[in-house]
C-alpha cells in the first residue's frame, strides 16, 4: 500500500478490493495526532519526567507528521520512541526496555523506529519549550507587582495554571508557529484575565521598553490572540471517534480486513435477527 503525498489518496495492490476502503481526511489525522500528543504527556507524567521533556517529545511527534501521514506509520509506535529519544536529549536517559516494560509494550518497536524518526526530524534534535519562559516570566512578575499592585504572593497560583494552559498549546498547533515567548507570554495572558493578578497591558509595555523590537505592542497582541484562539479551538477527539478512527485506520493498512469486518458485521446481525425469530416461535 502506498499513500500519495499530494492528496493522501492510496494506491492499493492490484487483487485488493478497494470500493469500500477511504483514506482518512485531514481532520481525522488531525484527530488522531491529538489524541497520541495527549498520551505523550500521559507517559511523560506516569514516568514523572519534566516537562521538558513531554515538550520535547510532543514536538518531535508534530515534526515527523508533517512529513508522513498516520497512514504511513502508526502513531502510537512513533509516539513511544519520541518520548525514547526526547529522554537521550534532554539527558534524562530511560532506556528502551525500561521504557517498554513501564508501559507493557514491545520495546523493540521503539528501538525499530528510532532511526526513521532522527532522519525524519533531520537530526536537529533542540527543541526550545515554553515553560521555562513562564518561569522567567513569573521571576520577573515578582518585581513587577512589588512596584506595581502588590499582588505577588498570587504568582504561584497563576504559575501553575499558565504551565496547565502551555499543556494545552501542546497539543495545537502553536508551538510550530510561534516562539517560546509568545507561547508563555499567551498563557499568562489566559490565566491572567481569570486571577486577575496584575496589569497585562501595562506589563508588556514594561517589557517592550526594555527592548528594541520592530514588532508593535498592538502586532504582539495579535499573535497573543491568535495562539489562545487556537487553544479554543482545539478538539479533543472521544472515546467514540476513536473506536471509528482506529478501525478506519486499521483498514488503510489492511484493506482486506474492511471486507472481514463487514462479513462479522453481517453475521452478527444474522445471528441476532435468527435469535429474535426463535424466541417469538417459543413465546
Amino acid at each position: 500500500m502506498k499513500v500519495n503525498p499530494v492528496d493522501g489518496s492510496i494506491d492499493l495492490p492490484d487483487h485488493v478490493d478497494s470500493s469500500g476502503v477511504k483514506p482518512m481526511s485531514y481532520e481525522e489525522e488531525q484527530l488522531i495526532r491529538v489524541f497520541y500528543e495527549q498520551k505523550i504527556q500521559e507517559v511523560c507524567t506516569a514516568f514523572k519526567f519534566p516537562h521538558k521533556i513531554q515538550a520535547t517529545a510532543i514536538i518531535y511527534f508534530k515534526r515527523f507528521y508533517l512529513q508522513w501521514s498516520v497512514m504511513e506509520h502508526q502513531p502510537k509506535n512513533i509516539m513511544l520512541t519520541c518520548v525514547y529519544a526526547s529522554c537521550k536529549v534532554e539527558e534524562n536517559h530511560v532506556s528502551a526496555e525500561e521504557l517498554g516494560k513501564g508501559i507493557q509494550q514491545d520495546h523493540e518497536i521503539i528501538l525499530n523506529n528510532e532511526m526513521v524518526l532522527l532522519k525524519s526530524l533531520d537530526f536537529d534534535l533542540i527543541v526550545y519549550a515554553p515553560y521555562r519562559s513562564i518561569e522567567g516570566f513569573i521571576d520577573d512578575l515578582e518585581g513587577f507587582c512589588r512596584a506595581g499592585n502588590g499582588a505577588f504572593q498570587r504568582l504561584k497560583e497563576l504559575h501553575q495554571m499558565a504551565i496547565s494552559h502551555a499543556d494545552k498549546m501542546m497539543l495545537t498547533d502553536a508551538p510550530l508557529l510561534y516562539t517560546p515567548g509568545q507561547l508563555a507570554l499567551a498563557a499568562l495572558h489566559k490565566c491572567n484575565d481569570i486571577l486577575k493578578v496584575f496589569d497585562f497591558e501595562r506589563y508588556l509595555e514594561t517589557i517592550f521598553s526594555r527592548q528594541h523590537s520592530n514588532c508593535t505592542i498592538e502586532q504582539f497582541v495579535q499573535s497573543i490572540n491568535a495562539i489562545n484562539y487556537l487553544v479554543d479551538q482545539l478538539k479533543m477527539p472521544s472515546v467514540k471517534d476513536m473506536r471509528h478512527l482506529d478501525r478506519k485506520l486499521r483498514h488503510c493498512w489492511d484493506p482486506s480486513s474492511h471486507d472481514e469486518h463487514k462479513k462479522k458485521e453481517k453475521k452478527s446481525k444474522h445471528k441476532s435477527k435468527r435469535t429474535s425469530t426463535d424466541a417469538q416461535l417459543h413465546s
